[in-house]
């Protein structure tokens, strides 16, 4: 009997947690404020995607840790899958695809390949599979989210920070700098960080959280330096690819 009022007590507890995010973990520097994002935006998604909890190291697929994790300041709480896979703009397409999503805006849910191919996740929940630039009808209807994962799998299969950044507007003025905002080099392998959560100060010189995955595949990982995770476009941001984050590299998705 006592061993069932424990369990049912754990349980009360565990329900009571609230989920740490980006707005709760991270506290504004001094003489900065939260900047708000818009309810139902990209920005606002991000500043309360679930992290895991306090001190979790970043993992690559493998279960090894990663050669980056000097530089974690928090882990997102989504998983990395079982493939080399999900990297650095993969991520990126990660999180925008979540938000999309998780608000069934599936029309909206699309990415093109490196070649040119919009993959789009209406045609594959709608049973087509990707065969050389072309669907094939192959499956089943499904709009469930492991569905959702496999489509976003097929994605980092055929996508990368080339096209990525052919998707995504430039953003002509950086003090509009906003939370779903990303800096992105396409190459090969080329590089990417998204900005998930911004403050500004009375003068409106703003800090910024990001996060990146890498290679081999990893967690998706929110960033810091000498334990600082708040950076800005007027300071060196010394972290491995820290010269994207500069003006010349902000992107914004449509």
């Amino acid at each position: 009997m006592k061993a069932i009022l424990m369990l049912i007590i754990l349980g009360l507890m565990n329900s009571l947690v609230k989920t740490d995010n980006v707005t709760t973990r991270f506290k504004p520097p001094t003489g900065y404020k939260q900047s708000a994002a818009t309810a139902g935006s990209f920005g606002a998604w991000l500043q309360a995607v679930p992290l895991k909890p306090n001190g979790s190291q970043c993992l690559t697929y493998q279960g090894k840790v990663a050669r980056t994790e000097a530089y974690t300041a928090g882990i997102v709480d989504l998983s990395v899958g079982k493939y080399d896979l999900q990297q650095c703009a993969d991520a990126v397409m990660r999180l925008r695809g979540e938000y999309l999503y998780s608000q069934k805006r599936y029309n909206e849910i699309s990415f093109n390949f490196t070649s040119g191919f919009r993959c789009d996740f209406v045609h594959y929940a709608n049973g087509y599979r990707y065969s050389n630039d072309h669907w094939i009808l192959k499956a089943k209807k499904d709009y469930g989210y492991d569905n959702f994962v496999r489509y976003m799998t097929l994605v980092f299969s055929y996508a990368g920070t080339l096209s990525l950044q052919k998707e995504l507007k430039t953003v002509s003025n950086p003090s509009t700098l906003k939370t779903g905002d990303v800096f992105i080099k396409g190459g090969s392998p080329g590089h990417c960080f998204i900005v998930m959560n911004v403050v500004e100060d009375a003068a409106h010189h703003k800090k910024f959280l990001l996060a990146q995955s890498y290679m081999p595949a990893q967690s998706i990982q929110l960033l810091q330096y000498q334990e600082n995770p708040w950076f800005s476009l007027d300071e060196p941001a010394y972290i491995l690819y820290g010269e994207l984050v500069s003006p010349e590299y902000l992107k914004r998705f449509e």
